[in-house]
């Protein structure tokens, strides 16, 4: 098969530092290709992933997202190039709006996001002629009028993560926000008694505002904010690490940190958020939690569990290459008419099976 992907067109793939979609869609699009079928990036200008990669894209400028005219831009280019591939994979939000009257191929669309009202609207009119995966049975269980083709977790290059000793402090991974938990990281690392350090993306305003007002006046005694890093220095420090603290507020659809920390060998300790239950085996790679109390405890005995244990369950649930399976098992449905699609094949437009 020849597949298309589309990513947004925010944040060049893969990421410099912080960025899971784009992360995600690097190693989606690479692992697809070790199978040996083709695959097409449509993606920022300045994306450096070593697939084929369509030509005439602008650079990435996070000053425009969220921009629903530069995605819809983005989105014209992409599908107008996508007339030799065989199924589209859209992982922008504003795709399934262009996607029924420009896509010349069936077309599945990542859901990423919440699914939020307004998004159930938007994905539900358009649900009848694509395909929708859910990243958890918990977010696929939030969907609403949307009809959900499959639920498919992410993986990583579990192979390509280095397995770490662990150490006497904790971490903190994500975005300078509070549903991601800082501040409850911070409280139940200081309530255990364990020191945690903080890498967070903190680049927009409302970010740098919160750390300011919420996170910084809680630095110092046991807390220190060491900046946003890279993929590799983000694996070094969870693997140097106790635990992961990763108290989320609210019900995220996939945790991707959770996974990594996993791969480097160290447990994750964190609240029944969202996908939390579905990827941490409580007692076993981690401890999932509700409350700050139960959290520090939590911290305090996860050093004490098998930092081999957590490195084996990511081998065998979260790879790159069950992944990519995942995926070609749903495409080799579309294209035999299992699954509603948008965009249809035709006899003059045949199948190009390279595997």
């Amino acid at each position: 098969m020849r597949i298309g992907i589309i990513a947004p067109p925010w944040i060049p793939v893969p990421p410099p530092a912080y960025g899971g979609i784009e992360s995600f869609i690097d190693t989606l699009a690479r692992a697809i290709v070790r199978t040996g079928h083709d695959v097409v990036l449509a993606a920022s200008g300045d994306s450096t992933s070593p697939v084929e990669r369509l030509p005439g894209f602008p650079p990435s400028g996070s000053d425009t997202m969220g921009l629903t005219t530069h995605e819809m831009r983005h989105l014209i280019r992409a599908y107008a190039q996508f007339d030799d591939v065989d199924v589209i994979v859209d992982n922008t939000l504003a795709g399934p709006i262009l996607a029924r009257t420009a896509a010349m191929a069936p077309v599945v669309t990542i859901a990423h996001g919440p699914f939020i009202p307004l998004v159930q609207e938007l994905y539900g009119a358009a649900s009848p002629d694509m395909a929708f995966v859910a990243i958890s049975h918990h977010h696929a269980s939030t969907a609403g009028s949307v009809r959900i083709a499959r639920v498919i977790h992410h993986g990583i290059r579990v192979t390509d993560v280095p397995m770490g000793p662990g150490g006497s402090s904790a971490c903190f991974v994500g975005r300078m926000n509070p549903t991601k938990g800082v501040v409850e990281a911070i409280r139940v690392a200081e309530r255990a008694g364990i020191p945690l350090r903080i890498a967070a993306k903190m680049r927009e305003p409302a970010e740098q505002a919160y750390f300011a007002e919420a996170v910084r006046p809680l630095l110092g005694r046991n807390a220190e904010y060491i900046g946003e890093l890279s993929t590799a220095e983000t694996c070094a420090l969870m693997g140097e690490s106790c635990a992961l603290v990763n108290p989320i507020q609210w019900d995220e659809p996939f945790g991707l940190v959770m996974i990594e920390s996993l791969a480097t060998g160290t447990p994750v300790v964190a609240t029944p958020r969202g996908s939390v239950p579905e990827l941490v085996d409580d007692g076993a790679t981690g401890f999932v939690r509700p409350g700050i109390d139960e959290l520090a405890s939590a911290l305090v005995d996860a050093a004490a569990l098998d930092r081999t244990v957590c490195r084996a369950r990511a081998q065998a649930r979260f790879t790159d290459a069950r992944m990519a399976r995942d995926y070609l098992d749903l495409f080799a449905d579309l294209l035999t008419a299992d699954v509603p699609t948008a965009g249809a094949l035709t006899a003059d437009r045949p199948i190009r099976r390279t595997a």
